[in-house]
């Protein structure tokens, strides 16, 4: 597709100016996307199948790029989250861009609008020094006094969840109260407002007879909305016990009613759900799916190292389904948590995908996840392999098309990423074969559909040295989902302009309406995008005319000229641009007949 940018007509001794015209146009109308939840859906497919400005034709360095930054008062762990089509008082009807901190802040932003720089509402939820979040220093017990997995605050860490019907957003918030007090509280925002609804928030507790500790629990999960249930989950500070592995669920029309619990370990420790920041899934008729980590196993009470399904019943959530792998002592005793990782529901199947820090992936039926394993090997599922000693963080995303489907992963400790196509007809992957350090690549995929040209995979990754408990540099990717052999593009490429700053750990990239929105711990949200057109300028002194327009994003466009405005006979312009700074400068002699430039791409 031929793309023009600007047209300059130049009137030459006859005509007593020099006029401009802009040929940018405003972008039609389309139907607005919105991202409602982490990784897209509740089967946590991590797919946009809406995105239709996107492409593997238009996300290069001439055209895809780093368009403004957003910021923010402290690291963003909560992926961004987009609610569309929002009426703001006084303001008008927006597409929102919803951001949280660890400084427990969330502001909404124009999610459209670069030029609307403030957000149209923030809402804090400390009151210093009394209240505050509290910090990775204040886990005195932690990995013996010297807990680094967070840099500083640690206030609102779970992606929150959005119900679109009523545009409440609900959300985790921790504090430190005078000194001493740590509580966590349920929220549910009004996105019109940003304040809270009248029932919330609610201070998280249970009712099983099991204490809930709000200072060793520690809530890194997103939030998950499931018929008519908010659900949140809940690990450790660095296996500091005693914890356990919960699961709680609040009525969304009700904080207020009493919650729906489950105890991963109720007889035993640990069992946290973790699953490095992705959330639980669910399907439709309301079952939960998780995977927990290190902590006790007995196939009866307890439930480390397992696969879980869970399934409301009155006021409880019920063990419906489980497996665990034959090797859940050894992986215990090696804290290879096999609930490192996040889960996939395959699309049209019953079949859950993922994997952990031992670097095996799993394929498991929902409704019948086998129980236990034998003693030598996981025989009991549909399918397992190992990708060696690359563990797996962030959770895999999927992608239907006419060639096949295919699931995505990218593991840490050096590996790539990995495409592996499933047979819809075998009911399993037909081939298994597909950064350096911790997490490896953090994921999404946008497309049009099923179209080929339209589907490209996006990968937040550490730069190069190790995330794991570390600040360190990132890096956003872009690569062909047909081929993830071809890379598109990627912020370093231009890192001048296109520099993703510091690694938002665990946060995949949220793609909407021809926007990726990336979290940093750089204290600001990154929003790349097609480039604006290049303008031609012209200036004139004497008889000598001057046309410039700039390197970036005009390094792919062509300067042309015309005697009319006709779709033909436009002529490249013969001579070789001038590079001056960081535009592009051609000379011409104002004299003649009348003449129009235009750059094409």
């Amino acid at each position: 597709m031929r793309t023009f940018s600007s047209v300059s007509r130049l009137l030459f001794p006859s005509c007593p100016t020099l006029a401009l015209l802009s040929l940018c146009g405003l972008q039609a109308g389309l139907a607005q996307v919105a991202v409602l939840t982490q990784h897209n859906d509740n089967g946590r497919s991590g797919m946009n199948l809406n995105e239709t400005l996107l492409n593997a034709a238009n996300v290069n360095t001439n055209q895809f790029g780093l368009l403004y930054t957003l910021p923010v008062d402290d690291q963003v762990y909560a992926q961004p989250l987009i609610m569309t089509n929002v009426s703001i008082p006084g303001q008008g009807t927006h597409n929102l861009l919803l951001v949280a901190t660890v400084n427990d802040t969330v502001y909404a932003f124009d999610a459209d609008n670069p030029a609307v720089t403030s957000p149209y509402w923030t809402n804090s939820f400390i009151n210093p020094p009394n209240i505050v979040p509290p910090r990775n220093t204040d886990m005195a017990g932690a990995c013996g006094g010297h807990y680094v997995d967070f840099s500083g605050n640690m206030g609102i860490v779970g992606t929150p969840v959005i119900d679109p019907t009523s545009a409440t957003m609900f959300l985790v918030v921790r504090t430190k109260e005078y000194g001493t007090n740590y509580v966590q509280r349920l929220h549910a925002l009004d996105l019109i407002t940003g304040q809270d609804r009248p029932d919330s928030p609610v201070i998280i507790a249970t009712t099983n007879g099991v204490a809930f500790d709000p200072y060793k629990q520690n809530q890194r999960p997103a939030l998950l909305l499931a018929n008519g249930y908010v659900y949140i989950t809940w690990s450790s500070h660095c296996d500091w016990t005693p914890y356990h592995g919960w699961v709680i669920g609040y009525s969304s029309s009700n904080l207020g009613l009493p919650p729906l619990s489950f105890n991963a370990s109720p007889s035993g420790s640990q069992a946290g759900v973790w699953m490095s920041n992705q959330g639980p899934l669910a399907d439709t008729n309301g079952n939960i799916y998780l995977t927990t980590g290190n902590g006790t196993f007995d196939g009866v009470d307890n439930f480390g190292e397992s696969f879980l399904k869970l399934t409301p019943s009155g006021n409880a959530l019920a063990r419906t389904s489980w497996f665990t792998p034959y090797n859940y002592s050894s992986l215990n005793g090696s804290d290879l948590d096999l609930g490192c990782g996040g889960l996939l529901l395959i699309p049209g199947t019953a079949l859950l995908f993922g994997g952990g820090k031992a670097g095996v992936l799993y394929l498991v039926n929902k409704d019948n996840m086998g129980g236990l394993s034998g003693t030598t090997a996981d025989t009991n599922i549909v399918q397992s392999w190992s990708v060696g000693s690359h563990s797996f963080h962030g959770g895999p995303v999927w992608w239907d098309t006419a060639a096949g489907s295919f699931a995505y992963v990218w593991a840490a400790s050096s590996d790539h990423l990995r495409q592996y196509q499933f047979s819809r007809v075998l009911g399993k992957f037909a081939s298994t074969t597909g950064g350096s350090g911790q997490p490896g690549g953090i994921l999404a995929l946008s497309a049009n559909g099923s179209n080929a040209p339209s589907g490209i995979v996006w990968a937040a990754i550490n730069t190069s040295a190790n995330a794991n408990q570390a600040v360190v540099a990132g890096t956003l990717h872009a690569y062909s989902a047909v081929n993830v052999a071809t890379e598109l593009w990627n912020s370093d490429l231009i890192a001048s302009r296109d520099t993703l700053g510091t690694f938002a750990k665990f946060v995949p990239p949220t793609i909407a309406n021809g926007k990726v929105y990336m979290a940093t711990f750089s204290n600001r949200v990154n929003v790349y995008g097609i480039l604006p057109f290049p303008t031609l300028s012209v200036t004139r002194a004497g008889d000598i005319v001057t046309l410039t327009w700039p390197t970036n994003p005009g390094s792919g466009y062509t300067l042309q000229y015309s005697s009319n405005l006709t779709p033909t006979g436009w002529t490249n312009y013969p001579g070789i641009p001038t590079v001056v700074g960081n535009h592009f400068l051609v000379t011409v002699a104002g004299s003649g007949a009348a003449r129009f430039y235009r750059l094409k791409r």
